[in-house]
């Protein structure tokens, strides 16, 4: 008999699961955690900042890992002593085709695991920002989905929003990593390692209530933007409604490759 597509109810019945790694207290998995759901993927949250433990191989079971953000930097191993079990965790990720989706820190991290440079940038984000693609961003699968939904077109080319609240960037990428986004302020706004580990600069997972609750949290960051908050929460929350048009169908982009990592794994040991 010959094998055909995997049926879906197969694929919801095995309950695909992300393994979601906070960093910070402010930074839960937010709307990202929530759009994962919608296609039933479980996602479970170590939280680090809190102790507990990071490992630094895919654990059996898992179909994702989601690296979230945080104020620290990706090599501050004094101040956060897991993040090195977050970095040998993302280089296992990548070994073993384990989709990955890292958000600012966590995109720092990814870079920093592989072999790439994270330093302090020239210019500190905060607030409302557009980034635009590549031409491997406009071929990919992950970005090419939020492009389809973005409405924003500056000077003849579409652009994304996206919530910025960084100061370190990725400033070299690893060997064989995609550009996928970029924009005057950060080079490196997005890329690619291999097919199905990501990072993006921006904090997709948050909305302006949240943007503005950080204040509350003044960082290095803040400080050294001298950015006023509530001026660019206003303008967060104007975006608000296109925000979620274009991330919502980027992060159901990339959540149907750890659909498509459950159902492979799970049939491979069938």
């Amino acid at each position: 008999m010959g094998t055909g597509p995997v049926p879906s109810f197969f694929v919801t019945a095995i309950h695909p699961r992300v393994l979601a790694i906070q960093n910070d207290p402010t930074d839960p998995p937010l709307l990202v955690g929530d759009w994962l759901a919608e296609l039933g993927i479980v996602v479970e949250v170590v939280r680090a900042h809190e102790g507990d433990e990071v490992p630094n191989v895919v654990p059996a079971g898992v179909h994702g890992i989601l690296a979230l953000g945080g104020s620290m930097g990706a090599n501050d191993d004094v101040d956060a002593p897991w993040l090195r079990a977050e970095r040998a965790l993302l280089r296992d990720a990548v070994a073993t085709r384990t989709p990955v989706l890292g958000l600012c820190l966590g995109s720092q991290l990814l870079a920093a695991a592989l072999g790439g440079k994270v330093e302090l940038a020239a210019t500190t984000e905060i607030g409302l920002s557009f980034v635009e693609p590549t031409i491997e961003g406009v071929e990919d699968a992950v970005v090419s989905a939020a492009l389809a939904a973005a409405s924003t077109d500056r000077g003849g080319n579409k652009s994304l929003p996206a919530i910025q609240w960084h100061q370190d960037h990725v400033a070299e990428l690893p060997q064989g990593a995609h550009l996928l986004l970029s924009n005057d302020a950060c080079r490196v706004q997005a890329f690619r390692v291999g097919n199905s580990a990501y990072g993006f600069q921006c904090h997709p997972e948050i909305d302006a209530e949240v943007f503005l609750s950080w204040a509350d949290f003044a960082d290095e960051a803040l400080i050294r933007s001298g950015t006023d908050v509530a001026t660019a929460s206003t303008a967060v929350q104007e975006y608000g409604a296109e925000l979620v048009a274009t991330w919502r169908p980027a992060t159901l982009a990339w959540a149907e490759l750890v659909i498509d990592r459950c159902t492979s794994t799970e049939v491979s040991s069938s």
